[in-house]
């Protein structure tokens, strides 16, 4: 009789949890005005302000970047010092509510041992955490040791 009443208990707190999530994201979710969209197609295309050149998306890439180093064995000892060239190569918007709006961006990242590589990168909004924030997965020429995007970092150009 115990065992149940630990496995009701913690199936409450599960429910209490999901309850949470679900509501903090119910609230901070609001619907995609037209001009929302304008202004991100136009900030898409070779401007550096747009979600390409958001510096939350950056600091994603740098992080990540310096825990991929640390832990993928025969990686350089790098970090990623600075971005140039920030672009968006294509923007492929949500035509349903159940589709996911992408961003494919491109920049060009200055590596704390002088060199300069490329980096691509892809931007899911509403992605995060429980859809909470934006999911950006990244490669670094040259550092994709496991190819899991493909020889060359392809699937993300």
């Amino acid at each position: 009789m115990k065992r149940f009443g630990q496995f009701n208990h913690m199936l409450s707190a599960a429910a209490l949890a999901l309850s949470t999530v679900l509501s903090v994201g119910g609230l901070s979710s609001t619907p995609v005005q037209a001009a929302d969209f304008f202004a991100s197609e136009a900030a898409a295309y070779g401007d550096t302000g747009g979600i390409c050149g958001d510096q939350r998306v950056l600091k994603t890439i740098v992080s990540r970047f310096s825990y991929q180093v640390t832990h993928v064995p025969n990686l350089p000892m790098v970090e990623i010092s600075a971005f140039s060239d920030v672009y968006q190569k294509r923007f492929e918007p949500a035509q349903r509510p159940s589709e996911i709006t992408r961003h494919y961006c491109g920049a060009t990242a200055m590596l704390s041992d002088g060199e300069r590589r490329p980096v691509w990168y892809l931007i899911e909004e509403g992605q995060g955490l429980a859809s909470i924030g934006d999911n950006v997965e990244f490669c670094v020429a040259g550092f994709d040791r496991w190819k899991v995007y493909d020889a060359g970092c392809r699937v993300l150009r």
